[in-house]
């Protein structure tokens, strides 16, 4: 028989009060949310007074494109001068995610209260080319793998059209089981460059003028071209008609006639279609020299004009009734979100201090003067928690004579070099942009010989190493830079 007994514990724990729990959400929170959040406020809270914030990308130059993840063009530090700025391990290459492959005007209408159609549902909606590749897709008759497999192809395409992953790495993405083989990837291949626009899918400006070529009725001149564009592409290009209509056994006014043909194709064909949209960013804290010392600004645009209601403050307190609990909590909270919005823009300042503090080697000479940073050491030198930090350094930014980065950007681990001494990942892939931009066209480097030679300058770093810093930086792999070039 089982008895029960009742048994009293202590335990400790911690938990976060409302106001941290505030204080906390605002400061994780980007500039355009944080710009939203202050609105929504003001518009609840009658405790509340103070000027919106407006982070609207066409409402000034605050905001700048953000292009490829990281750094944007710097411009916004003298429009914030203008505006009154004289007051006082991470490698993140992720894309932005594209659109959805479902296009808006295949949804369901809006009708307004009368059951009319809206003026909205009456304007043109731009289509992108993946939801223009999947809705030809959604009508032909595949099977589900074979529609995955296609899929993965139409989502790899760039804004051009082109297909610039490698074999491995689509086979990679494609997350079947069996796993896909070459052939059927190569099948999926040929089925999306089958579709419309012609020449999508293809992975060079030539394949891409081939699949096009069905467009000329001519037989003849239809080959002549095919030939042109299969083995004197780079003829073509320096316009030499007397070289080709030598090699090819016609005349030059048959090749004329032949080249102007295929200069009527489109060697883009995603740029008939919506590309994805411009992501804007507008930085928190502008980097700027100053007597020789680089000095740390907050972007005056980010930052609120919201204060206390003094007036309806007073008035409540001079009427304040026990059982109106709400407009006591709604005071409370005018308070808290003051003292936090505040407490956000203290941080973002000294994090950013400590950054320039410990990287301005950086902002005199570039990337690979940046030294190795880890997040202990700026909540070390600013009395903060690492997670603070961490809340702190991502999605916000900072504009500097070099670009737009982000705050994250300036952490890199430390990597050992042959001398003992430290170097970052930031400087590392900084160099190998270097080594690469300085390649000679004719014989670039592969990832294997990029790795020798940084271990010659005392650098040890693994190929695999070497080829995940490339594709951070964009950079294609050697064989598509030697067709390239």
């Amino acid at each position: 028989m089982t008895t029960m007994t009742v048994r009293a514990e202590q335990r400790q724990q911690q938990t976060l009060s409302p106001r941290l729990q505030h204080a906390v959400r605002l400061l994780q929170l980007s500039s355009l949310d944080f710009a939203q959040e202050v609105h929504d406020a003001l518009g609840k809270n009658p405790f509340l007074e103070g000027e919106d914030v407006d982070l609207d990308p066409a409402s000034g130059a605050a905001a700048v494109p953000l292009a490829a993840g990281t750094v944007a063009d710097a411009t916004v530090a003298d429009d914030a001068d203008a505006a009154g700025a004289g007051n006082a391990d991470l490698d993140n290459g992720s894309d932005g995610e594209r659109d959805s492959w479902q296009a808006d005007s295949y949804g369901s209408q809006r009708r307004g209260e009368d059951g009319e159609m809206s003026v909205m549902d009456t304007m043109a909606v731009e289509t992108s080319l993946t939801a223009h590749l999947h809705g030809q897709l959604n009508v032909l008759s595949l099977s589900q793998r074979e529609v995955v497999l296609a899929k993965v192809i139409v989502e790899s395409l760039d804004d051009d059209g082109y297909l610039r992953a490698d074999m491995a790495e689509l086979l990679s993405i494609a997350e079947l089981d069996p796993m896909p083989t070459e052939e059927e990837m190569q099948i999926a291949i040929s089925r999306v460059q089958a579709l419309d626009p012609s020449g999508v899918g293809a992975r060079s400006v030539g394949e891409c003028l081939l699949l096009q070529l069905a467009d000329i009725a001519c037989p003849q001149a239809r080959e002549t071209a095919r030939r042109i564009i299969a083995e004197h592409l780079p003829s073509l290009a320096a316009k030499d008609v007397n070289g080709l209509a030598r090699t090819l056994s016609r005349t030059p006014a048959e090749i004329e006639a032949v080249c102007e043909r295929i200069r009527r194709l489109d060697p883009r064909p995603g740029w008939r279609f919506g590309g994805s949209p411009v992501q804007y960013v507008t930085p928190d804290v502008i980097i700027r020299k100053v007597r020789g010392q680089w000095a740390v600004i907050l972007n005056p645009v980010i930052a609120p004009r919201v204060r206390l209601n003094h007036v309806y403050a007073e008035m409540f307190a001079r009427h304040r009734c026990a059982q109106n609990t709400e407009m006591a909590a709604h005071l409370q909270e005018a308070r808290w979100t003051v003292r936090n919005i505040e407490q956000r823009f203290a941080t973002i300042l000294s994090v950013s201090q400590a950054i320039v503090k410990r990287q301005k080697h950086f902002f005199e000479y570039g990337a690979l003067a940046m030294k190795p940073l880890g997040l202990r050491e700026i909540a070390d030198e600013v009395g903060l928690h690492e997670s603070t930090v961490s809340r702190v350094t991502n999605n916000k930014y900072m504009a500097t004579p070099l670009g737009v980065f982000e705050l994250k950007y300036f952490f890199s681990r430390a990597m050992t070099t042959a001398s003992g001494g430290a170097c970052s990942a930031t400087a590392i892939r900084g160099l190998i942009k270097d080594m690469i931009e300085a390649e000679r066209s004719s014989a670039p480097l592969s990832d294997a010989e990029t790795a020798r030679q940084l271990a010659q300058q005392g650098l040890v770093v693994a190929r695999r190493t070497v080829t995940k810093y490339r594709q951070l930086l964009k950079i294609e792999a050697v064989e598509r830079r030697r067709v390239h070039s």
